[in-house]
């Protein structure tokens, strides 16, 4: 099975399903600055995950597709805003929404993203019932994703941050739209609840292991790769899993908390980080949470979908970006 080939197949109806249900029109500029992101396309886990999880409870994808079509539109939104607050102005190896229209109009394209997403699901053919309730898990997801976001830029004014801490701020700020986007598949694809439970715990843990290893790609992966600033992570002075085991650990990085680096400090820093295991220790917490991830799926019955999110689950910490 060639993994990406498989997300590939699906992501190609997430595609057109964007163009079709998020239409440019006007204003245009607006439109234009809500896709702008979307059209870039992006690894299409989030609603490859709603497609797949239907079609591991028996379902098809068209069941689901706009389902599919509005958790990446939620997905999208938060990149937005998070570039916006983060000050990044690279994405996906392009210049950031808020460098092209402004912080404003990149607001206000975040915003377009977030209510277009509710409107799309609300108007998909389904059973009601059904509608109704994933509308509730994503509305309360994109409420966890604001929370776990505030802690994120809240622990940056804190001089100590337990792994605790830091553990709630990634399951609420991107574990949580994992979770909700197998729910949201599982339960419009017709499970019933209690697998549809279990599909989010895989989606969660998962999403976790992602976040942990997200981290630690910011710190290995070159900037050509990665389509980011490398390091960003450690020059805002970021808390991920790695600074607070290197912190714990008393490691003194000189860049931690300075907005910027030389490429020699940096390197300097990835030392420090390596030589006292600290990304180490994040590679094999993302490791324990994707094996833990893995179990829930013991729920379904054996399935080439069923296979599929297996495999995305590995991906998540054998990607390279």
């Amino acid at each position: 099975m060639n993994l990406i080939e498989e997300i590939k197949k699906r992501s190609a109806y997430v595609d057109k399903g964007i163009r079709e249900m998020l239409p440019i029109t006007h204003p245009e500029e607006l439109y234009k600055a809500a896709r702008y992101l979307p059209d870039a396309g992006g690894k299409r886990l989030r609603p490859a995950a709603v497609i797949l999880a239907a079609e591991a409870v028996g379902s098809d994808l068209q069941t689901v597709l706009p389902a599919a079509v509005a958790v990446e539109l939620v997905h999208n939104f938060t990149l937005v805003h998070d570039d916006i607050m983060d000050k990044d102005d690279i994405r996906r190896g392009m210049p950031a929404v808020h460098v092209k229209w402004g912080e404003p109009g990149a607001i206000l394209a975040g915003d377009t993203l977030y209510s277009k997403a509710f409107e799309i699901i609300t108007s998909m053919d389904n059973d009601p019932v059904r509608i109704v309730k994933c509308i509730d898990i994503l509305a309360r997801t994109c409420t966890e994703i604001c929370e776990g976001q505030w802690l994120d830029v809240e622990f940056e004014d804190q001089s100590i941050v337990s792994e605790e801490q830091y553990l709630e701020m990634v399951e609420k700020k991107t574990a949580v739209l994992y979770g909700a986007a197998c729910k949201i598949g599982a339960l419009l694809g017709g499970a019933p609840l209690d697998v549809a439970d279990q599909m989010y715990e895989f989606g969660r843990m998962i999403g976790i292991g992602f976040q942990i290893y997200d981290d630690v790609l910011d710190i290995v992966t070159p900037e050509e790769v990665l389509g980011k600033v490398r390091g960003s992570d450690i020059m805002e002075g970021k808390k991920t899993l790695i600074a607070i085991h290197a912190l714990n650990a008393g490691v003194k990085l000189d860049i931690f908390g300075k907005g910027k680096a030389s490429k020699g400090q940096l390197e300097d820093a990835i030392g420090q980080l390596e030589d006292s295991g600290s990304i180490k220790y994040a590679r094999n917490a993302a490791v324990s949470y994707i094996c833990e991830g893995k179990k829930k799926l013991d729920v379904l019955e054996d399935s080439e979908a069923k296979d599929i999110l297996l495999a995305i689950a590995d991906y998540m910490i054998e990607r390279s970006y």
